[in-house]
């Protein structure tokens, strides 16, 4: 069954993307993202004051705010969202080396929007956190939903667009404030540990938004 739901979540995707139904796998990671992201993407149902994006009909929302979001696909996985307004108002490059030391890691840059996407194993979990275009996801998974994790990922943040006149608008002398400041766009730690995932919704976040978090939180083993 499993397998069933993985490829039904694939052909979503196809609708999505544009793509044919030869075009996607269900167990290449590499040929998916290539694919996703180099297709446009003119789709949106999520607005914003300055961005709006893409949420495939597969995932909901657990909680969301105008940048932060925990959404939650078919399998009970948890995705991480934030929207980096003022990287992208200063135009902040993405700093990043492949590394050789963990599951999966590439260096992203298609059509002039960049990132990467970085993959380790942790016990018998794996880790995803991926940043392009001025948005970030993390989400833990297992292998059997690697794929269709990473391909809601590049479909999410590769259907990011923003609003520049309406983003000026909203940060004015704000933003002017920092542009003396050195940028760094999503930290990227040599060790991951689980309370990273939920750090910065933890800080901002409701009781009652983190409870419904806790509910649905995978367990790890220590």
């Amino acid at each position: 069954m499993k397998k069933k739901g993985i490829l039904l979540t694939l052909i979503g995707l196809l609708f999505f993307t544009g793509c044919s139904v030869s075009e996607l796998s269900n167990t290449d990671l590499g040929k998916n993202i290539k694919v996703i992201l180099s297709q446009e993407s003119s789709i949106h149902n999520v607005y914003f004051e300055g961005y709006k994006y893409y949420v495939p009909r597969n995932i909901h929302f657990v909680s969301k705010d105008e940048y932060n979001a925990v959404l939650q696909d078919e399998y009970h996985i948890q995705y991480y969202l934030y929207v980096d307004v003022i990287s992208y108002y200063h135009g902040i490059s993405v700093d990043y080396t492949e590394k050789n030391d963990v599951h999966y890691s590439k260096r992203l840059s298609y059509d002039g929007d960049e990132g990467y996407i970085e993959i380790q194993k942790i016990k018998d979990q794996y880790f995803v956190q991926m940043i392009y275009h001025y948005g970030k996801m993390e989400a833990y998974t297992s292998f059997d939903t690697l794929v269709p994790v990473v391909s809601n990922m590049c479909s999410i943040l590769n259907s990011l667009k923003f609003n520049r006149k309406v983003i000026n608008s909203m940060l004015g002398e704000e933003a002017l404030s920092y542009k003396e400041e050195a940028y760094v766009l999503f930290p990227n730690n040599d060790v991951v540990k689980k309370e990273d995932f939920l750090d910065v919704v933890e800080k901002n976040e409701s009781d009652a938004y983190k409870k419904a978090l806790q509910e649905d939180e995978i367990e790890l083993d220590k």
